[in-house]
């Protein structure tokens, strides 16, 4: 038996988790990043300073639980694996980690937000065995809207390449700021899915792709030109999810047809909207990410850790 750690402070939420290698739990607390009302999002400064004021309380809460020794920390780093990728908001995490592992004389394992995001999918969705194959893994959220080839990788664990993203906002971006519209709390997904299930209407969408590449800003000019000639708020609810949802149809049919047969693992803030899920479902079947494992968390990030230390086999 062994417990590993993980630890993601992303630009959204505060989250800690533990993974038991022989129940298969994951324990986790996570909490909100705080937002002004009318605001859409943080700055990198406040939210590093957000995570240091809320992440020793949930260190604390969660390893009041712990009942022996750690036996590895995993943490996300940077949001995806590729050179480049940094946001300051992760080196509160990176400390905590390094923090722990020297006291616990534990070893670290460093991942990227997204490899967690895939990992918590798989994880909740029961299917861990797809770590050592090849599937497509979608992940919508405010900072990404991207479907990427997952394989196999010895040292990675796993690699991610993108095959399909946004070209401009994000549909978790677009999501906020029709919510911000009508003024609701930060982030808005799930006060737009409650407004969007009051409309009655129906829309015929067509997105607007770019070879296999999609442009989401659209949908935020259609959106207000749509609430300034008067119409209801919940049908700009409504039109502001179809929308979304068309481009997750329209990019999961476009890569299926250049990667057919492959899994389909869904994850991200964003692929908790009952709307799409229920719609992705019956055309396309695949896997969600249980709400609580779909938006940020650290969950994955432990499971990941203890992988990574040859715990998963």
């Amino acid at each position: 038996m062994a417990v590993f750690a993980g630890l993601d402070t992303s630009n959204y939420t505060t989250s800690v988790a533990f993974y038991d290698t022989e129940t298969g739990k994951v324990t986790h607390r996570k909490k909100l990043l705080p937002v002004k009302q009318g605001a859409l999002g943080l700055k990198q400064s406040d939210a590093v300073f957000a995570h240091v004021k809320q992440l020793p309380e949930l260190v604390r809460d969660l390893f009041a639980e712990l009942e022996q020794p750690l036996a590895g920390v995993g943490v996300s780093t940077q949001p995806r694996s590729m050179e480049g990728s940094y946001m300051p908001c992760f080196l509160v995490g990176e400390l905590a980690a390094e923090v722990a592992c020297a006291v616990a004389k534990a070893p670290k394992y460093t991942f990227s937000h997204q490899q967690g995001h895939v990992a918590a999918a798989l994880y909740s969705c029961g299917k861990l065995e797809l770590l050592k194959q090849e599937f497509i893994a979608f992940h919508f959220s405010g900072g990404t809207t991207e479907c990427v080839l997952v394989r196999p990788d010895e040292e990675k664990l796993i690699s991610t390449e993108i095959i399909a993203e946004s070209l401009d906002l994000k549909c978790g971006q677009v999501i906020d700021r029709v919510g911000g519209m009508l003024n609701m709390p930060f982030p808005s997904g799930k006060y737009l899915d409650e407004l969007a299930q009051k409309s009655t209407k129906t829309y015929k969408i067509k997105p607007t792709f770019k070879d296999n590449n999609v442009c989401v800003s659209g949908v935020e000019n259609q959106c207000k030109k749509r609430l300034e000639q008067g119409e209801a708020p919940e049908d700009v609810a409504k039109f502001c999810l179809e929308s979304v949802c068309a481009i997750v149809e329209t990019m999961i049919k476009n890569n299926l047809e250049q990667y057919p047969g492959l899994p389909l693992i869904f994850s991200g803030g964003v692929m908790s909207n009952s709307l799409i899920r229920a719609r992705v479902t019956e055309k396309f079947g695949g896997s969600f990410a249980a709400p609580e494992f779909s938006s940020d968390n650290a969950a994955g990030i432990a499971v990941l850790a203890a992988a990574k230390a040859g715990f998963l086999k």
